[in-house]
């Protein structure tokens, strides 16, 4: 099914692709077309005024009629033509504050110049006048409609691209729900079976203390299972303390890493609430954490601040490990993205998404300094500022 969707996929692209292709090369044909017209008038117009300049000296009445009724019918093609004898510019299709401006006729006469060779009108081998002229405003808009269709091509190209990546996104994505929830399921049943030993333990007289701890490893368990049927659905926020909620999710790494690591928690004495699903919360402490851990590869320093601005409640947790290159702080947040040897490229991409879409915060990293460690920030806003 997704091979067929794929090559449906892939077949509409390249259709699409061809056929704007050929929408865009018939356009850029009847642009040339259209271009060579107006190129056409103006040679035509340029030949009737040199012949009605002629005819006037010459005194060819018959000729004179049919080119002068040719000038007096281009409506276009601006021209400035200058008469030697008495030294006066007279132009057409041109604002007369133009001509007026010595600086601004100079720089037209010489753009005219740039586009056409000027006609120069001889009498007995004399000039008598000379006459600038260049393209039409159709043309001059013209000449930038292929650069228009370029753009409007590599736009087109720009947007399948872009459908494409998020189709492939999006099938990610429900592949990765799938894979949470089947192991959801799978952790599910073993689970029941470990609460029933406990009970059986229980009944045995084996030490308490044995089964306070499998029973806390348990409810970890069962913990992680919710998680996981949690991704692709949208979780219930409720009114949290976010500091106890921070602390609980420290406490628990803490007991259960490695001597090597110095934890150390700062937080304020009062409460700071927010709008929280405490076990996705604590998913992403988790793993912001252990990133922090696998980074100083099992020996450092950790710590995580809890305080407040204005509007949020920020949560700082620094590590002492190698660092993150400046080039990958945003890209540690994308699905796949990993720097470890071994690993999914899910945990900060997690992060995010628990962090922006389901509490409408934020989490970046904050600093990072090649082996001096990294600080990640998480800022979630306030219910109230009081």
């Amino acid at each position: 099914m997704q091979q067929n969707t794929s090559l449906v996929r892939w077949v509409f692209t390249i259709a699409s692709v061809i056929i704007v292709s050929l929408i865009l090369w018939n356009t850029l044909l009847f642009f040339y077309e259209l271009k060579e017209n107006e190129r056409q008038k103006m040679q035509i117009f340029a030949e009737a005024f040199k012949e009605v300049s002629s005819s006037t000296i010459l005194i060819s009445a018959n000729i004179s009629k049919v080119s002068t009724e040719a000038i007096r019918l281009n409506n276009t093609t601006p021209m400035i033509s200058f008469s030697h004898a008495d030294s006066i510019y007279n132009s057409k299709n041109i604002d007369e504050a133009i001509l007026k401006s010595v600086k601004k006729r100079e720089a037209l006469i010489q753009e005219f110049i740039s586009e056409y060779k000027p006609l120069e009108l001889k009498y007995n081998g004399t000039v008598f006048q000379t006459v600038y002229y260049g393209n039409s405003p159709l043309i001059n808009k013209l000449k930038y409609y292929p650069v228009i269709l370029i753009v409007i091509l590599m736009l087109f190209v720009a947007a399948i691209y872009y459908f494409n990546e998020t189709a492939k996104s999006s099938i990610k994505n429900k592949l990765w729900v799938g894979m949470a929830k089947e192991t959801a399921h799978q952790i599910g049943t073993p689970l029941s079976s470990l609460v029933g030993w406990t009970e059986i333990l229980r009944d045995e007289n084996v030490n308490p203390d044995y089964i306070f701890e499998m029973e806390k490893d348990i409810k970890r368990l069962e913990t992680i299972t919710d998680r996981f049927s949690k991704v692709g659905s949208k979780p219930k926020l409720t009114q949290t303390d976010i500091v106890a909620e921070t602390a609980a999710a420290f406490d628990y790494l803490k007991s259960r890493s490695s001597k090597l690591i110095n934890f150390k928690i700062d937080t304020p004495n009062n409460p700071i609430y927010v709008q929280l699903n405490a076990q996705l919360f604590g998913w992403t402490i988790e793993n912001l954490v252990k990133n922090g851990i696998d980074a100083m590869r099992g020996k450092g320093d950790i710590q995580v601040i809890v305080e407040t601005s204005q509007k949020s409640a920020l949560i700082f947790v620094s590590d002492t490990g190698k660092g993150i290159p400046k080039k990958n702080h945003k890209k540690i947040f994308t699905t796949g993205f990993t720097s470890k040897k071994r690993g999914w490229g899910l945990g900060l991409s997690l992060a995010k998404r628990i962090i922006h879409e389901y509490h409408n915060g934020n989490i970046r990293v904050l600093k990072s300094t090649k082996d001096k460690g990294t600080t990640f920030v998480i800022s979630l806003p306030l219910i109230n500022n009081s």
